[in-house]
């Protein structure tokens, strides 16, 4: 559409250059068919072609053609008819404020007096009538170039609205292509950090237990058991890594509800440390979205990872609780603990890797501790129900 205006825009302004000529040839011809003098005709309407073409806009050429339209006007009416319009055109166009009017007012003079054969005669009635056909036609000239003033700065505004709204569609397109490279780097970034998350719940987590197992070997009598478990949590490791790198949620959770994964966790950390290990329910049992049972999931494993790597508790009990709007998983134990403190704005990459795991589901992440008094870290997120 604005292609189109554009075309008609060229078009109408090669039409109004164009116009002025042929308003003077038109008039010519006419003229000179109705017996006007050919010579001072041909004369005057190229000197005035001549004047309309090179002289510079502005009120001297407005003067200058007024002049030759009252000089032409002389060879016959059809000037005043045809060619005089110019007069009006371009007294509008080349002066500015009063001197507007100024120039057509001494066109329409002209004009009038060019149909009534000449100036009025001295008296009131034919003055008051030359004046009125002067003013009617100022007016009316006026009154059609203003608006035609007006409609073509509305254009004008429109013209450079639609400029305005290009270059702010050239600058959204640079910010929407900005932006997916951001986000794409972000999805890198994302992605990256999950996997990161994964590996350190399955294979860090496997590998520091196999490492605790086989040290334990050595000085342990059963050493059969330990090398058995190590060689178990090897394979469970392993099974981790293959579901890590497929995108698959534990293993635990296929195959089991969260309570029942939970408690077989807490169960097999308890064998393979030594450890008396409580799982509780409170609540009604209900089914949880994936991502708040794998949440869940993940964090009491980490929990007990650093439990049994740091803590050296004799007891640890885990609580799982199901309310209305969260869902909320409590891990204590009684040894050694640590200085909160030192940990809040960093930590281990355990610690971290809680913390966004549970934010990310938009919960929170409680840890109290203290040295010799144990450790408790309570996990709420909300309640999504499985669809």
């Amino acid at each position: 559409m604005t292609g189109r205006l554009d075309r008609w825009e060229h078009l109408l302004e090669r039409q109004l250059a164009a116009a002025p000529y042929v308003l003077l040839a038109v008039s010519m011809v006419l003229s000179l068919l109705t017996g006007s003098n050919p010579w001072v005709t041909c004369g005057v309407a190229a000197l005035a072609a001549a004047w309309m073409r090179s002289a510079p806009r502005g009120p001297v050429y407005v003067a200058g053609l007024v002049v030759l339209i009252g000089v032409l006007c002389t060879q016959g009416v059809w000037f005043a008819s045809f060619f005089a319009f110019v007069g009006y055109l371009h007294s509008w166009e080349y002066l500015k404020g009063k001197w507007r009017f100024v120039g057509l007012t001494a066109t329409a003079a002209i004009s009038v007096a060019t149909y009534r054969g000449g100036l009025p005669e001295p008296t009131t009635s034919a003055t008051l009538t030359y004046l009125f056909f002067t003013a009617a036609i100022v007016a009316a000239v006026g009154l059609f170039s203003f608006a035609g003033e007006i409609t073509a700065e509305r254009s004008a505004q429109r013209k450079r609205m639609v400029a305005r709204l290009e270059e702010a569609m050239r600058e959204n397109a640079g910010l929407h292509a900005q932006l997916l490279v951001q986000a794409r780097e972000a999805g890198v970034l994302d992605e990256r950090q999950r996997m990161a998350a994964e590996i350190h719940d399955t294979l860090a987590q496997g590998l520091t237990g196999i490492i605790t197992q086989l040290q334990a070997a050595k000085q342990a009598e059963d050493w059969h058991r330990r090398v058995d478990n190590a060689i178990r949590l090897a394979r469970e490791s392993l099974a981790e890594a293959r579901r890590s790198v497929h995108a698959v949620g534990p293993g635990q959770l296929e195959a089991a509800p969260l309570s029942q994964a939970l408690n077989d966790v807490v169960t097999h950390w308890g064998e393979l440390n030594g450890v008396r290990a409580d799982f509780t329910v409170t609540g009604t049992v209900r089914p949880m979205h994936p991502e708040v049972e794998e949440t869940l999931l993940r964090t009491a494993q980490e929990a007990l990872a650093n439990a049994a790597k740091h803590a050296g508790a004799s007891r640890i009990g885990l609580t799982l609780s199901y309310m209305e709007d969260v869902v909320t998983l409590d891990v204590r134990d009684d040894g050694a603990g640590f200085d909160p403190e030192r940990v809040r704005d960093g930590g281990g990459f355990g610690l971290t890797a809680m913390r966004k795991r549970v934010s990310r589901l938009a919960g929170t992440l409680e840890i109290e501790s203290e040295p010799g008094a144990g450790t408790a870290i309570s996990a709420s997120v909300p309640a999504v129900v499985r669809d």
